[in-house]
């Protein structure tokens, strides 16, 4: 079946270049036929590409060692839900995954947009068509995961345990997805300049794709910062590595680009700025995969040194310079059809806040390209860490958001006093108010950006809350639904609103954490034996007893520990650290079931005021001896059991069983010898808030996302076609 896949790859490939030559001729000779071959050849696309990932997918579950790719992320110990998403866990894999899923979107924005668009279209099913082209180059010459093994080993080596977590293993197909749907808008902006149809038309084929990229790309970061907080050991969630720093990139873009392109939709305004924002967020989403690929920079999340640098870094050039060319080319037809009216209006505050969001977008940018850029210009490869990233971040969040808070008040074109007046007076006392109650709550004010912070939090929920209460109160007016069924029907029907507003409700949540987390932390490093006892922010924490298990795939440690304060049991707390046997026979028989990569169980107790949170790391310096001596002698056995080139199969598999045994006896020495070991605590306030504040930020994307109902629908498309038809009869 490998060679079924290659194949279908390379079958891919050439459907891919079909795409390209049928759409563009059919685009600039006007012959629709051509056309509509161009759109079904990508449909065709997607078909090829879902049958050879079935068979690569196929061949993970039924460990298939004969492919490299399995034999190299997978083994027959692996869970069958590890087998089964460890296809993209490898640069392959993940190639594959990529164009699949561009594919699959694809072929869903142009079958929806098959009657429309229809001189912007040619242009966009060829640059989608080209990003295929080009990862099926890399993976038919280049990173191919249909590879066989001519000798077929028993066992593959298995999967990353850093890998071996639910949210991580969502997290790629989520990124990937915001990637690939964020190359849907970009190609019809594309395709819009080529033609020159750069009204909102495309914007309105569009929004919809942006707005799932958004939504995608923001779950992946969340879901991977939920991995570094639960998986890796070190007690945070973000540590401004340069591949997180790629993820957030176009995500940020990308929030300003659905900002402001309601201002376009309303008042014909931005045309070059909604433009070059999504045309620099796609660029940015394949600036993100290529970092993943590239081994440029030092990343835990990248798949190390590889070929692949060179051909990305020419597709990001294409993208830049015919990005920036086409924009200068039809400058005149970008021109905005209307003026900023006040500083005081709706638009207003959305040009500040895109403007922040990419003064956010720049930071960012620098900090992580600046090892680059310090080697180019001195000569010595220097990099910035969490702290100067927070020196320059921080203001900014803090406008950012007041923004928020601000946008959904103030009214559009122009505000006035008693507008003003109407619409804030309500949330500025909420954040007077809040600012004002933890002045007398003790020690807030050791941390004054973070009190300051929640008052503005403060304002920005009040000021959504005020808007939805008066929403329902209207509702409420307009029919006789009681307030909970006013309430949902306010929703349903201006989901785009509403929703956008508990985005901003949820986003005000999530940065409240954060900043609430990171300013009150406490945290401690210890080494404790088993009935010791610590104390870390009023909370007493003893290690009570330790455990181990000898499982098939790994040999774990762990501690139970009891927190309690004032004398009253809070939690009881289990960590651990398993490793996994190393393929390395230098290590020994028995060493390498101890030296292998190894990955952390975090004891967390989570709450809504604060999260303990601890991780062990066992010594295991009081076993070497052991390991050494028991490799020595399983070594000399095994040398016996092969003399004269006849080997024992007998006394080899009673060696075997001697091994398993001796692996077991020593896992068990964990907890007959009360040996030390070491502990990371820590106590964080409101850390649980931030993934409240995702989840709530999530549901307010999800319901903009969804379609409106038949009848708003026909309200928003009348009230289109009427501005259309004032703009035929002005023009």
């Amino acid at each position: 079946m490998a060679t079924v896949g290659r194949a279908l790859t390379m079958l891919a490939f050439a459907v891919a270049i079909y795409a390209i030559g049928a759409s563009i001729y059919g685009g600039v000779t006007r012959r629709r036929a051509f056309v509509d071959s161009g759109r079904r050849a990508i449909y065709a696309l997607a078909g090829v590409l879902t049958l050879a990932f079935a068979i690569l997918e196929a061949a993970f579950l039924r460990s298939d060692f004969s492919y490299a790719l399995v034999a190299s992320h997978s083994s027959t110990t692996t869970p069958t839900f590890y087998k089964a998403t460890a296809v993209w866990s490898s640069q392959e894999g993940s190639l594959l995954l990529w164009v699949w899923l561009l594919s699959l979107w694809s072929s869903l924005v142009l079958y929806l947009t098959r009657r429309s668009l229809r001189e912007i279209a040619p242009y966009a099913q060829a640059v989608l068509a080209g990003f295929a082209t080009f990862f099926l180059l890399l993976i038919v010459w280049r990173e191919s995961p249909f590879g066989t093994l001519a000798s077929v080993p028993a066992e593959g080596t298995g999967l990353n345990p850093l890998l071996r977590h639910p949210a991580m293993m969502f997290h790629p197909p989520a990124l990937y997805s915001g990637y690939t749907l964020f190359s849907i808008p970009f190609a019809f902006a594309i395709g819009a300049l080529v033609a020159n149809r750069l009204n909102a038309e495309w914007i309105q084929g569009t929004r919809r794709f942006a707005l799932a990229a958004w939504l995608f790309l923001g779950i992946g970061i969340v879901l991977g910062a939920r991995w570094s907080y639960t998986e890796l050991g070190w007690g945070g969630y973000w540590a401004w590595d340069p591949v997180e720093n790629a993820s957030l990139m176009p995500w940020l873009t990308g929030t300003a680009f659905i900002h402001s392109i309601m201002i376009q939709e309303k008042r014909g305004m931005l045309k070059v700025w909604n433009a070059s924002l999504i045309l620099a967020t796609g660029t940015l989403a394949i600036m993100g995969t290529f970092l993943v690929r590239s081994g440029i920079l030092d990343s835990i999340h990248a798949f190390g040194a590889s070929t692949l640098g060179v051909p990305f870094l020419i597709l990001i050039g294409i993208m830049i310079i015919s990005s920036i060319g086409l924009v200068v080319w039809r400058r005149e037809s970008l021109k905005s059809e209307h003026s900023l009216d006040s500083l005081l209006s709706r638009e207003a505050a959305f040009i500040l806040q895109n403007i922040l969001l990419l003064a956010l977008c720049f930071v960012i940018f620098w900090g992580t390209f600046f090892p680059l850029i310090s080697e180019a210009v001195t000569g010595t490869k220097a990099s910035v860490g969490p702290p100067w990233f927070d020196r320059y971040i921080t203001p900014v969040a803090f406008a950012l958001v007041a923004l928020i808070g601000i946008g959904p008040l103030i009214s559009w074109r122009r505000a006035t006093a008693a507008n003003l007046r109407r619409n804030f007076t309500f949330p500025v006392a909420t954040g007077i108010f809040t600012l004002i109650a933890l002045s007398f709550v003790s020690g807030a004010w050791e941390e004054p950006k973070a009190i300051v912070f929640t008052g503005l939090v403060a304002f920005v929920l009040a000021g959504v809350g005020q808007e939805l209460f008066r929403g329902t109160r209207a509702r409420q007016a307009m029919s006789t639904e009681k307030a909970p069924l006013a309430f949902v029907s306010l929703i349903r029907r201006n989901r785009r609103r509403y929703g956008g507003y508990i985005v901003h409700a949820g986003f005000a949540i999530l940065l409240f954490g954060v900043a609430v987390s990171s300013s009150f932390e406490h945290s401690k490093d210890v080494a404790l034996r088993p009935g010791q006892q610590t104390s870390i922010d009023g909370f007493d924490v003893r290690y009570m007893r330790g455990y181990s298990e000898a499982l098939p795939e790994k040999i774990v440690f762990g501690a139970v520990l009891d927190v309690s304060k004032d004398d009253k049991h809070v939690a009881t707390l289990r960590t651990s650290r398993g490793f996994y046997p190393s393929q390395d026979p230098s290590l020994g028989i028995l060493g390498r079931f101890f030296q292998g990569e190894a990955e952390s169980e975090v004891g967390l107790r989570a709450g809504f005021g604060r999260d303990i949170w601890t991780v062990i790391n066992p010594d295991l310096l009081p076993m070497e001896r052991i390991i050494e001596e028991g490799n020595r002698t399983f070594a000399t056995a095994m040398r016996a059991a092969l003399r004269d080139g006849t080997p024992d199969q007998a006394a080899i598999d009673q060696l075997f069983v001697l091994r398993d045994q001796a692996v077991a006896g020593l896992s068990e020495r964990w907890v007959d010898r009360p040996w030390t070991a070491d502990f990371r605590m820590i106590v964080s306030p409101m850390a649980t808030w931030i993934w409240i504040g995702a989840i709530i930020t999530f549901c307010g994307g999800a319901i903009a996302l969804w379609p409106a109902p038949a009848t708003a629908r026909r309200r928003v498309t009348a009230t289109y076609a009427a501005r259309l038809a004032r703009d035929l009869a002005r023009s």
